[in-house]
């Protein structure tokens, strides 16, 4: 009722045959299994942490209510930059000084998907820069803190 080593082909792997090892080897030769090595303790490490990541809400939905109506009067308002912040992604000026430049509130971005995102610059404001030989304005979003600007009257 055994299984012999000639019906076993270590080439195949049709059947229940140890899964591992690619079947039973030959009769001739020493059985030599190789054994997979078991995964490193990070990845388990991070497949527990990715797990608790995606299905725990750290924040309750009341304090992401208090934190939008919070942000929300400031949206469509006009401000002004009062602290030194400089950007290099506006492609007509590289390294430009914000600071004393008005824009206004389109966003404030603390809530992403239903979820409270930890953003480090939460208000999107728009700004438009007249350069020279141009006739329209060229138009950018920074994103800012609120420590960043004051508010100076609506839009």
């Amino acid at each position: 009722m055994g299984i012999t080593a000639a019906t076993a082909n270590p080439s195949t792997s049709s059947g229940p045959l140890l899964p591992r090892c690619g079947g039973l080897p030959p009769v001739s030769t020493p059985s030599r299994c190789r054994l997979l090595p078991a995964p490193p303790r990070w990845r388990a490490r991070l497949h527990i942490a990715r797990r608790v990541a995606v299905g725990s809400d750290v924040s309750s939905s009341r304090d992401m209510a208090s934190e939008e109506a919070a942000a929300t009067p400031k949206l469509g308002k006009r401000v002004r930059v009062t602290a030194p912040v400089r950007v290099h992604h506006v492609a007509k000026a590289p390294g430009l000084e914000l600071r004393g430049m008005e824009g206004v509130v389109k966003q404030h971005v603390g809530v992403w998907k239903g979820k409270r995102i930890t953003a480090s610059f939460p208000f999107k404001v728009e700004f438009e820069l007249k350069l020279d030989g141009q006739d329209k304005p060229v138009r950018f979003i920074a994103h800012l803190r609120e420590q960043e600007f004051e508010i100076v009257g609506d839009e």
